[in-house]
């Protein structure tokens, strides 16, 4: 072959070459993507999946277009940019879980050790959120995030990790905190007109029944004999606190506990924990024993 023909033919060569993605750049697609992947065409898959990337995608073409975009990644040996996309995309949406079919098998332990790792952290956050909708009274807020924290813990990939703590206490208080929200967003029953009784003075078998609180002017308060708060292992950076109200009974236990504000996630349930193990002289009418209503303010403090 001759010099000028040689010299021909490598120009000929780089034209076309540098015309394919010119050609393709106006027809952005995700079926043309994925042709030019299937033909290791890799870095012109990955322009066109960027390019219908900043076109607005609905939430389920763009976790499409995002998965091949890792793939594309991982087969030109961007690892780490393509670990990075893969944690993007479980953030953005928790419960996504490409299909068998759609990942090849190199790759299919790496997208499930990547939601290992991430949803656990994604689930308490996800409970922090739905709590504080509760504690301000927007119950449909409240609902749909315990609903989204309890789907996610049922998730196989986390299934070891979410019967022990601290998922499994998550998912304790995700399901209490759920039934009460349904029950708040219930409409009230209808009102029956019915005669108020008068007033009578309360009988020993009443005050049996009546749990007293501090507001009970004829109550003698319960003496604490135990109340160990359990330590907490994790970092405080500022104030956090929460407030426990426990129900002691006749014998000075602790029939029944729970947090009714604030939230510490880590640490409120090793909290309920321990209120098993308190001790109290119970509180007393008359000299007769009684069920007593105690609020508890709990606070860790930075540095501690």
């Amino acid at each position: 072959m001759t010099p000028r023909i040689k010299a021909l033919v490598v120009a000929c060569s780089a034209a076309v070459i540098l015309a394919t993605p010119v050609r393709l750049l106006g027809q952005e697609s995700l079926a043309t993507a994925r042709q030019l992947y299937a033909s290791a065409e890799y870095q012109g898959a990955l322009a066109m999946l960027s390019a219908l990337l900043a076109s607005n995608p609905s939430p389920q073409e763009r976790q499409s277009i995002e998965l091949y975009r890792v793939f594309c990644l991982f087969a030109l040996g961007s690892v780490d940019d393509a670990n990075r996309a893969i944690d993007a995309m479980i953030l953005r949406d928790p419960l996504y879980r490409p299909s068998v079919e759609e990942v090849p098998r190199r790759l299919r332990t790496v997208f499930t050790e990547a939601r290992r790792r991430l949803l656990p952290s994604i689930i308490e956050e996800k409970y922090v959120v739905a709590k504080t909708a509760f504690d301000r009274g927007d119950f449909k807020a409240a609902a749909g995030g315990f609903t989204q924290v309890l789907i996610a813990l049922s998730d196989p990939d986390i299934a070891p990790a979410a019967e022990q703590r601290p998922l499994a206490d998550l998912r304790v208080l995700a399901s209490g905190f759920n039934e009460l929200t349904i029950k708040a967003m219930a409409p009230p029953p209808p009102a029956a007109a019915v005669a108020v009784p008068a007033p009578v003075p309360e009988s020993a078998a009443v005050r049996l029944r009546r749990i007293y609180n501090v507001n009970d002017a004829i109550v003698t308060l319960p003496v604490v004999v135990r109340q160990d708060l359990p330590t907490f292992s994790g970092q405080v950076f500022v104030h956090t606190n929460a407030t426990l109200d426990v129900v002691i009974d006749e014998n000075g236990l602790v029939e029944s506990a729970a947090i009714v504000s604030g939230l510490i996630p880590r640490y409120n349930p090793l909290v309920l924990a321990a209120t098993k193990a308190w001790r109290y002289r119970p509180a007393t009418v008359d000299g007769v024993p009684v069920k007593f209503r105690k609020r508890i303010q709990i606070t860790l403090v930075p540095g501690r």
